[in-house]
């Protein structure tokens, strides 16, 4: 498995966000409400900051996921699921959450409301063209396949 060092600035007072297991792909990452918690009503939806800012190496992003256990106990989950950081971008990391529950949801300070993972990818370089390959699924799709 590769390791790869990122520069992290960290404005809160809670721990950098990190692994909970040796096979953790995602590091949780806490909410930073140093004023007051935030009540999320019924279908609200907030920016919650972090207190963390980063430089990515180039090639790099990070993908900002919603917590299974929040979303299972609390129907808290991320509007845009998953959140992209570019490894340009410098600005303080925001978590835009989103209670889909029937009931209120308080995010208190320190509170962990999202997974952090730091992935590769791949810059396309088109090739526009008149034709493409066919296979055998062809233009099947959205539930094409009758399979539940």
């Amino acid at each position: 498995m590769e390791t790869i060092k990122v520069k992290i600035i960290n404005k809160s007072h809670h721990q950098l966000p990190a692994y909970a297991t040796p096979g953790s792909a995602g590091m949780d990452v806490r909410a930073y409400l140093p004023d007051a918690p935030v009540v999320l009503g019924p279908m609200e939806r907030a920016l919650i900051p972090t207190g963390l800012y980063m430089e990515l190496p180039h090639g790099y992003e990070c993908q900002i996921r919603p917590r299974s256990g929040l979303a299972i106990k609390h129907g808290i989950s991320l509007v845009n699921a998953p959140g992209t950081v570019d490894s340009d971008y410098r600005g303080e990391i925001g978590v835009i959450l989103i209670n889909l529950s029937d009931k209120p949801f308080t995010v208190n300070d320190g509170e962990r409301v999202c997974q952090m993972v730091i992935a590769p990818y791949t810059r396309v370089d088109w090739e526009n063209v008149s034709r493409i390959d066919s296979t055998e699924r062809g233009d099947g799709g959205f539930g094409h396949t009758g399979v539940n």
